[in-house]
């Protein structure tokens, strides 16, 4: 099975991004644009080439810019650990968890709440990286 190109990957996980922060479905967005539900999958795996005629509908229809969805794309940026962190961040928010810990952060007045909070999740990613491998010396 071929491999989704990183740029139609990034395209597809931004068009998932932006369909989540509306509230749409994948079946709503596919009946907006007379396709399956399933294409709408395709377009956002990047397994399927969003056409330029139909990425100006799904820009039309999600309310974004045609250049919203190559934002960060690889090759867009010059540092490539730059352009990593932002893939990082959208496949963040593009997922369902993302979104949800997102909206509930910002709705979060006191931002030393927040502070704690971050710094919370940062010390949680930390401990479940897996430690790295030491070597004992034999005895």
């Amino acid at each position: 099975m071929k491999q989704p190109n990183s740029i139609d990957k990034h395209i597809g996980t931004r068009i998932r991004m932006r369909r989540m922060q509306l509230g749409l479905t994948q079946e709503k967005l596919a009946d907006a644009l007379g396709v399956s539900f399933q294409q709408v999958q395709k377009y956002e795996k990047g397994t399927n080439r969003v056409g330029g005629s139909r990425m100006a509908e799904i820009a039309r229809l999600l309310d974004v810019d045609v250049g919203f969805f190559y934002q960060g794309a690889p090759g867009a940026d010059t540092s490539k650990l730059a352009g990593a962190e932002f893939s990082l961040m959208d496949e963040f928010m593009a997922s369902r968890e993302g979104l949800m810990i997102a909206r509930a952060f910002v709705r979060i007045p006191n931002a030393k709440v927040r502070a704690t909070i971050a710094a919370s999740i940062a010390a949680l990613s930390e401990a479940m990286e897996p430690a790295p491998l030491t070597i004992m010396a034999a005895e």
